[in-house]
């Protein structure tokens, strides 16, 4: 447990340090060093190369994790890893060729609203092969017991090194042409390593005996490539779609806006590596008291944060903007409604654990597909009328429409709901504050007004939660800091 618990903290401080470098490069590094035409090509790139991954991948990383601690002698093990690693390869042929064949047809289609796309359909095709392999070696070391590595590379690693490439760059060291094909090289260099630390972990030894249970690991792989690419599509069709209908440098300006909305959803992360394992417990005891109490705990305490969050977000977000160049300063609406989206996430508390540890997991794969499906269709609609409001909408709408049919889909089948009045309560608060602070304006530098204004409602709403204890575990956690022993509640 130990080891477990050790390494689970080391990736949470990592991944916040990558989200942090991710946030110095997406809101200054990018906006400042790269027009935004360009900016808009690399975002092209990326997302389009993450729409792919799952494909290529063909569900692997899941599957090695679910089957490999079902093999326990080493010839059979060797035999499931092998057929790991080539299973990828019944998507990527196939592709690779359509790709070589069809170059010219696909470039034209990604290319039809903007030219610049056309030079780079390669580019997105050796991304997306890099990420899928490296989501695979990442897998292969976490069965191994070893993640820290595998986070680092994730989120860290190819973080910084963009942000080398962005300050050559803008030092004229190197141009943006050497910039895009040295992207390449970083995701190709970065499942390189990868490749290297899993082996050194457990050398594969090739073997073209199959699992006796090889169809059902093929099926189940099968399975999560739905999943995998609903989940996919959720994150970053918008994007690759507002390519096709509008004029490129719109990626750029929606994408700093969704990235600013998005850290609302950070805090929420950490939870569920917490709540994760406690639901899935829960479950197979079939303690449905003790998981309606974490439920609606969970969903309060994440409501809590997320809506603090989405009101620095908001009430801050003028002066944020004049950090940034002028024409990435519209995203008012965009953030507004992707942050609602991702505050609608949060509130859900740990509703994806209780379906993906139960027997209805399957449930939650085609509502996922509806999710995507739907994100398509409201996006087809409102791109080419709304332009980046309309994707943010389309987003805001569909992610709505998921998260009510999962709200009713668990009360339906285990009779419980995140909400309490203490979730009506928080509400009201966060109105409240709301309303008060839109017409509150400081004079100062903006990264003065964003400081005094964040402090200000920070301790206002603290002070609220703790004097009437809308929260069990905020009142206890703010009474730890204070040093007071929280009385019994």
């Amino acid at each position: 447990m130990g080891i477990v618990l050790k390494q689970s903290l080391s990736n949470t401080v990592i991944t916040y340090l990558g989200f942090g470098i991710a946030a110095i490069n997406t809101l200054f590094l990018y906006t400042q060093f790269l027009t935004d035409e360009y900016y808009g090509l690399v975002t092209v790139i990326l997302s389009t190369s993450a729409i792919l991954t799952p494909l290529l991948a063909f569900g692997v990383p899941n599957t090695l994790i679910k089957f490999y601690s079902t093999f326990p002698d080493r010839e059979n093990s060797d035999g499931f890893l092998s057929l790991m690693l080539l299973l990828p390869l019944l998507m990527i042929l196939p592709l690779a060729a359509i790709s070589f064949i069809a170059h010219d047809t696909i470039s034209s289609f990604l290319s039809q609203k903007n030219p610049i796309v056309r030079e780079y359909v390669w580019y997105i095709f050796l991304i997306g092969l890099a990420m899928a392999y490296f989501e695979i070696f990442y897998a292969w070391a976490k069965v191994q017991m070893r993640s820290v590595f595998g986070t680092f590379m994730k989120e860290v690693f190819n973080r910084i090194v963009i942000m080398i490439l962005l300050v050559l760059v803008h030092f004229e060291f190197i141009s943006v042409a050497v910039f895009l094909k040295a992207l390449v090289a970083l995701y190709l260099l970065r499942t390189i390593l990868m490749k290297v630390y899993a082996y050194r972990l457990r050398m594969p030894k090739l073997s073209f005996s199959l699992p006796s249970n090889a169809k059902s690991i093929i099926n189940y792989s099968a399975l999560i490539i739905l999943g995998g690419s609903a989940a996919i599509i959720i994150l970053e069709i918008d994007k690759f779609m507002i390519n096709q209908f509008i004029q490129i440098e719109n990626v750029a300006y929606y994408g700093v806006a969704v990235y600013i909305a998005t850290t609302i959803i950070v805090p929420s992360r950490s939870m569920h590596q917490i709540t994760y394992p406690i639901t899935a417990e829960l479950l197979t005891k079939n303690n449905l008291s003790a998981l309606k109490t974490l439920y609606q705990k969970s969903s309060l305490t994440l409501f809590i944060v997320s809506g603090l969050l989405f009101l620095l977000i908001i009430l801050n977000l003028n002066d944020l903007y004049l950090l940034l160049p002028e024409e990435y300063r519209n995203g008012f609406v965009i953030v507004f409604f992707v942050g609602l989206a991702k505050v609608y996430d949060s509130v859900l508390g740990n509703n994806n654990s209780i379906l993906y540890n139960s027997e209805y997991y399957r449930s939650l794969l085609i509502m996922g597909v509806f999710l995507a499906v739907s994100i398509i269709v409201f996006n087809l609609w409102l791109i080419p009328n709304y332009g980046i409001e309309g994707a943010a909408f389309g987003t805001f709408l569909a992610i709505c429409l998921y998260n009510t049919i999962k709200l009713l889909y668990v009360k339906s089948k285990f009779d419980i709901q995140p909400f309490t009045w203490e979730t009506l309560k928080v509400l009201a608060l966060l109105l409240f504050i709301g309303l008060v602070f839109y017409f509150v304006e400081f004079p100062f530098h903006p990264i003065v007004n964003i400081v005094l204004k964040s402090i200000f409602i920070t301790a206002i709403y603290t002070a609220v939660l703790y004097r009437f204890k809308l929260s069990e575990d905020v009142f206890r956690l703010i009474s730890k800091i204070l040093g007071r022993t929280p009385p019994r509640l």
